[in-house]
C-alpha cells in the first residue's frame, strides 16, 4: 500500500502547488499582499541588521579599551526628540500602509456575487467536507438549484474574455472542521459543523489540472484529505455535466456484481442513480469510474487499486468509516467490475 501512495504522492509533485504562481484574481491578489509584507519585513529587517553591525564595528571592544577601561563613549541618545519622533512615526507608517494593503486584499478575495459583469455566468457548488473525502453539490447555473451530486473531482469550466466563469463555492461540514485550499486558484477558507454561510469565489482562464490539499487537521486521515479541480473548456465541461446528469450504466455483462452491491451494506452508505442504492453517508458512486482517483484523491483509479479497497478498506486508508466486509473474492470480482462499469 505505501507503493501506492508513493505513486500519487509523486503525481501530486509535477504540478504547480505555488501560492506564487497563481491562476485566479483571488490568488492574484493574495501572492500581491505576500510579496508587500515580505518585501516590507526584508526592509526593516534590513535596516535593523544594518544598525547592528555598524555598531559591532564602530564601537567593537578593541577600540574602546585602554588599560582596561574603556576611553570613549558611544554618543548617548536619550531624550532625543529627533529620533523619538522617527521610531515612533516610521513604524506607525508603516503599519497603516500594510492595514490598507491588507484592507484591500480582503475586499478582492471577499464574495462579491453583485459586483460581477453582467455578462457574467456563475456556477454555484456546494462543497461538505466527510471524513476523509469531499461531496460537491454543482448546482444549476446561477439558481442555486441542487443539480449534479459527484464526489472528489470537481470539474468547472474555464472563464473567457467574452464570458467570464466565476465559481462561487458555499463550504459546509458534515462532521469536524476542515479547511478548502488549492492555492493557485484562492486562498484557505474553513468547513465549520453547522455553519453554512462560509464562502469563496475563484475564476481562472487556464485549463488543465489544480490540486490542493485540507488545510485544517481533521483527523487522522488529514494528510490524505487531498483536493482535485479540473479546469475544462466550456465544451468539455458541458459534456461532463451531461454525462453526470444520466443515470448509471446498466450493463448486463456485470449482473452478479450489481446484484451483489444491491444485496450487500454498500447500499446503506452509496448512491448509485437509476438503481435502489441510495445511501448518504459515502461517496456518490453513479460515475465512479469517470474519475482518476478514489479514496478522497488519494489512489489511482484502476481495477486492481479498487479491488484491494473493497477487500480491506482499513489496510489503506486507516481509520475510514468503511469496514471489510470479509467478501469472497470471487464476489470481490463481480462488485469491482460493476463498479468498473459505471463511466
Amino acid at each position: 500500500m505505501p507503493k501506492l501512495i508513493l505513486l500519487a504522492a509523486a503525481a501530486s509533485q509535477a504540478l504547480d502547488v505555488s501560492t506564487l504562481s497563481p491562476a485566479s484574481p483571488p490568488a492574484e491578489s493574495i501572492r500581491f499582499l505576500f510579496i508587500v509584507v515580505t518585501a516590507a519585513a526584508a526592509f526593516i529587517l534590513a535596516i535593523v541588521w544594518g544598525v547592528l553591525f555598524y555598531s559591532l564595528l564602530k564601537f567593537r571592544r578593541p577600540r574602546l579599551l585602554k588599560d582596561g577601561l574603556p576611553t570613549t563613549e558611544p554618543p548617548q541618545v536619550y531624550g532625543s526628540l529627533p529620533i523619538e519622533v522617527a521610531w515612533t512615526v516610521a513604524p506607525g507608517l508603516i503599519v497603516f500602509l500594510l492595514t490598507l494593503v491588507i484592507v484591500r486584499t480582503e475586499f478582492q478575495v471577499h464574495v462579491r456575487e453583485q459586483q460581477q459583469p453582467e455578462s457574467a455566468k456563475i456556477l454555484n457548488v456546494t462543497v461538505i467536507g466527510h471524513q476523509w473525502w469531499w461531496e460537491y453539490v454543482i448546482e444549476r447555473d446561477g439558481q442555486r438549484k441542487p443539480g449534479v451530486v459527484t464526489a472528489n473531482e470537481l470539474h468547472i469550466p474555464a472563464s473567457t474574455a467574452e464570458q467570464p466563469r466565476p465559481i462561487y463555492l458555499n463550504l459546509r461540514s458534515a462532521d469536524v472542521c476542515h479547511s478548502f485550499w488549492i492555492p493557485r486558484l484562492a486562498g484557505k477558507t474553513d468547513l465549520i459543523p453547522g455553519r453554512n454561510k462560509n464562502e469563496m469565489w475563484f475564476a481562472t482562464r487556464e485549463t488543465g489540472l489544480y490540486v490542493g490539499q485540507c488545510a485544517e487537521y481533521c483527523g487522522t486521515q488529514h494528510a490524505h484529505m487531498l483536493l482535485r479541480v479540473y479546469v475544462e473548456s466550456e465544451a468539455e465541461f458541458q459534456a461532463w455535466l451531461a454525462n453526470e446528469t444520466k443515470p448509471a450504466v446498466d450493463d448486463p455483462s456485470v449482473r452478479n456484481g450489481k446484484q451483489i452491491f444491491l444485496t450487500e451494506s454498500c447500499v446503506k452508505c452509496h448512491t448509485i442513480r437509476g438503481t435502489p442504492a441510495q445511501g448518504a453517508f459515502g461517496p456518490n458512486l453513479t460515475h465512479l469510474a469517470a474519475r482518476e482517483t478514489f479514496a478522497g484523491c488519494m489512489i489511482p483509479l484502476t481495477r486492481d487499486n479498487l479491488r484491494k479497497w473493497i477487500r480491506d478498506p482499513q489496510e489503506i486508508k486507516v481509520g475510514c468509516l468503511m469496514p471489510a466486509f470479509g467478501l469472497s473474492e470471487q464476489k470481490i470480482d463481480w462488485i469491482t467490475d460493476y463498479l468498473m462499469s459505471l463511466k
